[in-house]
């Protein structure tokens, strides 16, 4: 696996580092030598949401803007986190179709990683990765055509203030976790090590990666140009529609939903689908075939009937849907 390598030490607003990812993904799209790519970087005080999730729902922004904390949207799936400078972030971007192979195969490795070091750290079934049974890594991943792109966090340490003030998790998903405060079920490395955040990042790039390449200024100029579209003010806040009703829900395996609709007539005339679950398809495959959908569940069971709805969320069911929609 190569290493993306910048050509200075600056530390970048974290839609630089996304839009770096896209890069890299262009990159081994030109070049059929390359199978995988991986980089590292840190980023000041900054909130990072998923691409299907309300800003209102997740960002304290008030918070974030009296503290200098910065927030933007990403567009991979999964939950809202934190990250400041004693905050490692990975990226890993490879030549596959296949996000859930892509994906366990990503976290496996960094689990072994972790491992060599001689630490009782393991995967679990959604996104996180465990040290002595606490989270000090969450992931979430997304997919362009004929490249799978998975990120994270790796918890060295953390303004534990920061994290637990500027994000907003719902009672439902810590509830689901079994814990009273985010506290219970984190962990952080410079607890488990001896060595520096500059001495362990170092490390993981050696264990991570054999060989490396460095980045041009023509690189940059494109990364930059990439980075233009996390940056709009649309992308960022999002498009809540106008709805007169709304359900929500946690399905476990799967992740939390919040779905507003605007019916008349009891039809569906518009709908959005938010929550921290994993995209693995486009979100128009469900809500094109659901707008002018009457709401019931077999007519919304029937407008769902010709696609594979897992395809486009993981783990999901058209059984699960509607237990969301109807119960």
């Amino acid at each position: 696996m190569k290493y993306l390598q910048l050509p200075y030490d600056e530390v970048r607003r974290l839609t630089f580092y996304l839009a770096m990812e896209e890069h890299a993904a262009h990159l081994l799209k030109a070049n059929e030598n390359l199978d995988e790519l991986f980089f590292t970087w840190r980023v000041k005080p900054t909130v990072i949401f998923g691409r299907n999730q309300l800003i209102d729902s997740e960002v304290n922004v008030r918070y974030c803007e009296e503290n200098g904390i910065e927030y933007y949207r990403r567009k991979s799936g999964g939950g809202c986190v934190y990250a400041d400078m004693d905050n490692i972030m990975l990226s890993y971007i490879t030549r596959s179709d296949d996000v859930t192979t892509t994906f366990s195969h990503y976290t496996h490795a960094v689990v072994e990683m972790l491992k060599a070091l001689g630490l009782n750290a393991s995967d679990n079934s959604r996104n996180d990765v465990m040290v002595d049974g606490k989270k000090v890594s969450g992931n979430a991943f997304y997919h362009l055509p004929g490249v799978s792109i998975v990120h994270g966090t790796m918890l060295y340490d953390t303004c534990m203030e920061n994290m637990l003030r500027a994000i907003t998790p719902s009672a439902t998903k810590l509830d689901s976790k079994g814990v009273k405060s985010v506290k219970s079920h984190i962990t952080t490395l410079n607890q488990h090590l001896t060595m520096s955040i500059e001495d362990f990042e170092k490390y993981i790039k050696d264990a991570m990666c054999d060989d490396f390449i460095d980045l041009t200024d023509s690189d940059i100029a494109a990364i930059e140009s990439i980075e233009a579209t996390y940056l709009t003010p649309e992308f960022i806040l999002g498009n809540n529609p106008r709805c007169n009703l709304e359900r929500s829900g946690r399905i476990e395996g799967v992740g939390e939903f919040k779905i507003s609709m605007e019916l008349n007539r009891n039809i569906i005339r518009d709908i959005n689908i938010a929550g921290d679950f994993f995209l693995l398809g486009d979100l128009d495959a469900i809500t094109t075939r659901l707008k002018g959908c009457q709401f019931t569940p077999q007519a919304v069971e029937n407008a769902l009937s010709d696609i594979n709805i897992s395809k486009v969320i993981m783990n999901m069911t058209v059984a699960r849907f509607l237990s969301i929609l109807f119960n």
